[in-house]
């Protein structure tokens, strides 16, 4: 190896040894504290020459290399950086939020720890005040008995207290009257009797307060036990199984016995007014005491005489009650709170009250139930009351006036529905068509008639169906009047009087007024009222069952002297008399509609021979009519028969006498003949039985002697025999015949039906003006006479 290759080698080892050394250095550099860096780097320059140089060249690359890492890094965490910077961004408001926050807190902190403070000094200031006050109660136990820390607690027991005070005022206080706080004790004392005063009168006064709220309470309570007893007591009176007086009166003892009534101390607590009676009197006060009560009690009492609207109901009734039982119990409880004479003042006062509204409310009352309501809350109040002594005859004297308004609002209910029935009624016997049927009519009404029991069904009853429904509503009326005598502590005799007086009112004031109505209405024709008065013949062969009915239910004998009867009797009559009015009445607007329908020509030269068409539909329609009569009692039948023959004749003759007809033929009387011979014929018929001989033909007597002597012109005889009297023509007046002969006179050359007599037969026509003149006087010597 030569020497250029050897240094070469030892170049390059030397440069090897070099970098290595450097590299060390700089690990040293990169590692060691900075305290050694100096001697490290002198190392460098201890070296070979030119040696830091290449150290510096070294250190440079190395730099170069930690950059490009750092850059490298840096590079890689540069996003993360930047998201944290905007997460540090967002956090700022929060932070800003917070510290507000944390200052907030902070000041309450402290304001609360002031509030702490002040709490804790004033807890240390009354913990000293309980040291101090235990202090003194043990000092104070050393100088009065042990009783004396219980006034406080004995205020509330009113007498308790009081006694304490008197055993401290006169024993105990003397005794240590050397400590100042005794002294303090003594003036004290009156102030606590005082407060004991107020204490007591406010216990008073909630229970007077008390007593108002709660008196609809209290008093109902005891009422409905009163109303209780007075149920069982109307089931005792109606009661049809118990017999005998001693096991009826049994029966009613034990049921009272189960509802007894609650006495006054077990609803209302008196002690207030006890202690504080007591406490009023021990202080020497007792006066102030008893006019305060009074005082207020009288103004309770017009109070409670005010009702809140203008309905009068239970709770008026049940204030007094209480009101007045309160204040009896005052009176026997108590010595001399409340005297007899100021209870009486009070009651009186109150009884002139409630009546005054009783009437006026029972006044304006058209209800029944309504006024049965009241007598019954009247009842319950009045034998309350009178248990406890106080007088109620005024009111039971006010309950006569109410029963005559009861009265008055029955008959005005009834009057409603006996209207409605006649409303409903189709007048018409009533059709049964089984056995059934039959006794279901009986069993409401009490029909007996042999014949028609044998007949086979079906069958009719002469009645119509309003028969049985008036008959049982006028035992539902006595059921209601009944209902207000109940209670009212009268005998059975008078029961028995008032239910027959006010039955006598239905029937002779409400029943008789919708029958007299009803028989005006024009639509009530003449078969209905042929109907009605088969309906009141029936209903007043009833009227004796009725008075049995009334009797069964009072258990008072019909035979007792001063039992008043029914006047279903005169009532029904009256209704029949009117009916039978009406019939007659009805009748005869009949016969008038028929001849109104008359048409004759007065002029005619002679009849056609045969009755005129309306009459012949007069003398049908009067067949059938009687017909129907066969059902009415023979004298209405009769009667009716009779008058409308009579009116038929009448109204015959005032159609020949009208001053309007001006001529009549001949012609004209022979068919105006014909029409009476047909009604003498219906009536020789005999279209009503009952007539003797020819009596219903004298209806039309003065008709037929009229037409007689113009058809037969037989003057002569008339004027011979007139005044006599076995006159043929006694039923001619000389006026009607005179009237009639008038219109037949030939008064003018117009004249058609004697135009004949003035060529033929002048004599006739003299013979005529000589009758004229005849019967002119004799109608002149009437009159002169007359």
């Amino acid at each position: 190896m030569n020497t250029v290759t050897i240094r070469a080698n030892m170049a390059e080892s030397e440069s090897l040894e070099t970098i290595t050394e450097h590299e060390r250095i700089l690990q040293e550099i990169e590692s060691t504290d900075t305290a050694c860096v100096g001697p490290t780097l002198r190392s460098v320059y201890d070296d070979q020459p030119n040696a830091h140089k290449r150290f510096m060249e070294k250190l440079d690359a190395r730099i170069r290399n930690h950059d490009r890492e750092i850059e490298k890094m840096c590079n890689f965490h540069h996003q993360g950086f930047v998201d944290a910077i905007t997460e540090l961004l967002k956090v700022r408001a929060d932070a800003e939020k917070l510290m507000g926050q944390v200052s907030d807190t902070n000041r309450r902190l402290q304001d609360a720890g002031r509030e702490v403070t002040a709490q804790t000094e004033e807890v240390i200031r009354c913990r000293i005040q309980q040291r101090n006050m235990a202090t003194t109660v043990e000092k104070l136990q050393l100088c009065i008995p042990g009783e004396t820390p219980h006034l406080r607690k004995n205020l509330t027991i009113y007498y308790s207290a009081l006694k304490t005070m008197e055993q401290l005022q006169n024993i105990y206080i003397p005794r240590v009257s050397q400590y100042r706080f005794c002294q303090i004790m003594a003036e004290t004392l009156p102030k606590l009797r005082e407060e004991i005063k107020e204490i007591s009168m406010s216990d008073l006064k909630d229970f007077l307060e008390s007593i108002r709220k709660h008196s609809d309470k209290i008093g109902e309570t005891a009422m409905r036990q009163r109303e209780r007893e007075r149920e069982i007591e109307r089931e005792n009176l109606k009661s049809t199984y118990f017999k005998g007086t001693w096991v009826r009166k049994c029966f009613f003892n034990f049921v009272s016995f189960l509802f007894k009534v609650l006495t006054v101390q077990d609803l209302v607590d008196f002690s207030p007014v006890y202690r504080c009676l007591h406490i009023y009197t021990v202080l020497g006060d007792r006066e102030t005491f008893e006019n305060y009560y009074r005082k207020q009690r009288k103004k309770q009492a017009r109070l409670v005489l005010q009702p809140q609207s203008n309905m009068l109901n239970l709770d008026l009734f049940v204030k007094l009650f209480v009101f007045f039982v309160v204040e009896d119990h005052i009176l026997h409880a108590t010595q001399g709170l409340v005297t007899r004479a100021f209870t009486d003042e009070l009651w009186n006062m109150a009884l002139s009250k409630i009546i005054a509204v009783l009437r006026t409310h029972s006044s304006y009352c058209n209800d029944p139930d309504l006024v049965l309501e009241l007598k019954n809350l009247i009842v319950i109040f009045a034998d309350t009351l009178q248990g406890y002594g106080f007088p109620v005859n005024r009111l039971f004297d006010l309950l006569f006036e109410v029963r005559d308004q009861y009265n008055e609002t029955l008959l005005k209910k009834w009057a409603l529905v006996f209207r409605d029935i006649f409303e409903q009624d189709n007048y018409s016997p009533i059709p049964v068509e089984n056995e059934e049927e039959y006794k279901a009519v009986i069993s409401r009404f009490p029909f007996h008639d042999a014949e028609i029991e044998k007949q086979q069904f079906p069958k009719k009853l002469p009645m119509s169906q309003s028969v049985p429904q008036i008959y049982s509503q006028v035992k539902e009326f006595i059921y209601a009047s009944l209902k207000f005598s109940e209670s009212l502590h009268r005998s059975s005799t008078e029961i028995d009087d008032m239910l027959r007086k006010s039955t006598n009112l239905l029937l002779t004031r409400t029943l008789s007024s919708c029958l007299q109505n009803l028989i005006k209405k024009p639509h009530i024709g003449l078969t209905e009222l042929v109907q009605i008065i088969i309906n009141t013949t029936h209903l007043e062969h009833a009227c004796k069952y009725l008075e049995d009915f009334i009797t069964n239910i009072t258990n008072v004998s019909p035979e007792t002297v001063h039992t008043t009867r029914l006047y279903g009797l005169s009532t029904f009559k009256d209704a029949r008399h009117a009916a039978e009015g009406e019939i007659y009445t009805k009748l005869n607007q009949k016969i008038d509609e028929f001849i109104q329908l008359a048409d004759y020509e007065w002029g005619m030269a002679e009849s056609d021979g045969r009755a005129s068409g309306y009459l012949i539909d007069l003398i049908n329609f009067l067949r059938s009519t009687f017909q129907v009569f066969t059902h009415l009692p023979g004298k209405v039948a009769q009667t009716a028969c009779m008058s409308a023959c009579k009116h038929l004749a009448t109204s015959l003759m005032q159609m020949l006498l009208d001053t309007e007809l001006k001529q009549i033929s001949m012609g004209a009387i022979q068919q105006f003949n014909l029409d009476v011979i047909q009604c003498e014929l219906f009536a020789s018929s005999e279209p009503v039985p009952g007539f003797q001989g020819d009596t219903l033909q004298l209806a039309f007597i003065d008709l037929r002697q009229l037409l007689d002597l113009f058809m037969v012109w037989d003057w002569s005889t008339y004027l011979a025999d007139y005044g006599q009297p076995t006159s043929k023509y006694l039923r001619v007046n000389p006026s009607t015949a005179l009237a009639l002969l008038e219109k037949m006179k030939d008064t003018s050359k117009k004249n058609i039906i004697f135009s004949q007599f003035r060529k033929n037969d002048r004599d006739k026509q003299k013979l005529i003006e000589t009758v004229v003149k005849q019967l002119r006087s004799l109608v002149n010597g009437m009159s002169q006479h007359s």
